[in-house]
């Protein structure tokens, strides 16, 4: 296993997380120096917040843990592709990496142009796709349901 799909899956035991807690099944980690440095996991609905997204939180925690306010050296892994406000966030923390799994066509940041990333800012996209996928598609489906 090579360590994007390692490290995807620490960002999927954060979105099983967020599941568990009835939150929308979205999981975060960020990486630095081939380390797990923060995590985080939807908590939009428990705090009340809508800018409680998996990567808010993540972000927080690392610049927490890095004593900056830039993540220039690390990388962000996420579940689902990094919305609008998240994208921003991430620029203004120059964040060096962004590993997402899946993509979101109707609220992901790529909908957006000039991108709204640091220009710096690698992205690889679609690892453990399916997986990531799954996860919010049959979130949405039990949510119709009920």
């Amino acid at each position: 296993m090579d360590l994007d799909e390692k490290f995807m899956r620490d960002a999927l035991m954060e979105a099983e997380a967020a599941l568990a807690d009835g939150e929308v099944p979205v999981g975060a980690v960020i990486v630095s120096k081939g380390r797990v440095i923060a995590k985080g996991h939807n908590m939009t609905d428990r705090l009340h917040d809508p800018t409680a997204h998996a990567e808010m939180i993540a972000i927080t925690a690392a610049t927490e843990a890095t004593g900056s306010r830039y993540l220039d050296e690390c990388t962000l892994y996420v579940t689902l592709e990094p919305c609008p406000m998240c994208a921003a966030a991430l620029n203004w923390a120059q964040a060096a990496r962004i590993v997402y799994g899946a993509s979101d066509p109707k609220r992901g940041y790529s909908l957006f142009s000039p991108s709204l990333l640091h220009p710096r800012t690698e992205v690889t996209a679609g690892v453990l796709a399916e997986e990531c996928s799954s996860l919010v598609t049959d979130y949405f489906k039990s949510k119709r349901k009920s």
